[in-house]
């Protein structure tokens, strides 16, 4: 058997200890920068007079995200941190052994069987999404392996990943980087 070391990917931003996206939003928010303002466009008069658009940004990796569609600023609020947590869990990686990961409490809490029962809208969905990204990135792109390492079948695997439009992007973009043939949608 031959040694294949763990893949780092080039255009993902490494981060050390804890992934981001698996933070609890008491302890992300301190590690954000937020500012709130008013936008220009639809709504009426209520979202010309009120500063209900957030824009969030984390500070380690300055990668931002703002919602501003809503008319109450908690509600922007709300939204632009989950848009913050699934940006963060496609864009940043943190180093995982290829073949020795071993899966989270939360994988493993939410995985029955060979299956893992998630909603795109679930607040564990960006916590699961990182690490399932963390160990596609470190097996170079091979779903089937990853999916091997994690105990899930490569079919949910590749069900969590299409969830997201961006990540489902970055995974078929990386295939293509390493010479694989890219995923269909």
């Amino acid at each position: 058997m031959t040694y294949t070391p763990t893949y780092t990917d080039p255009r993902a931003k490494y981060v050390d200890g804890v992934h981001p996206a698996t933070l609890e939003p008491e302890v992300l928010l301190p590690l954000c920068e937020i500012q709130t303002g008013r936008v220009s466009g639809p709504g009426g008069q209520h979202r010309n007079k009120t500063d209900s658009a957030v824009w969030i940004r984390h500070v380690a990796t300055d990668l931002e995200t703002q919602a501003t569609e809503r008319r109450s600023q908690h509600e922007n609020r709300r939204v632009a941190l989950w848009r913050i947590r699934v940006k963060l869990a496609i864009r940043c990686r943190t180093a995982v052994d290829r073949d020795r990961h071993k899966a989270s409490a939360l994988w493993c809490r939410r995985r029955q069987g060979s299956k893992l029962p998630v909603s795109a809208t679930h607040q564990d969905y960006p916590a699961l999404l990182a690490e399932a990204l963390d160990v596609v990135t470190a097996r170079r792109f091979d779903i089937a392996g990853a999916a091997a390492v994690l105990g899930v079948t490569m079919s949910q695997l590749s069900r969590l990943i299409r969830h997201e439009k961006h990540a489902f992007a970055m995974l078929n973009d990386g295939r293509e980087a390493t010479g694989l043939p890219r995923l269909r949608s």
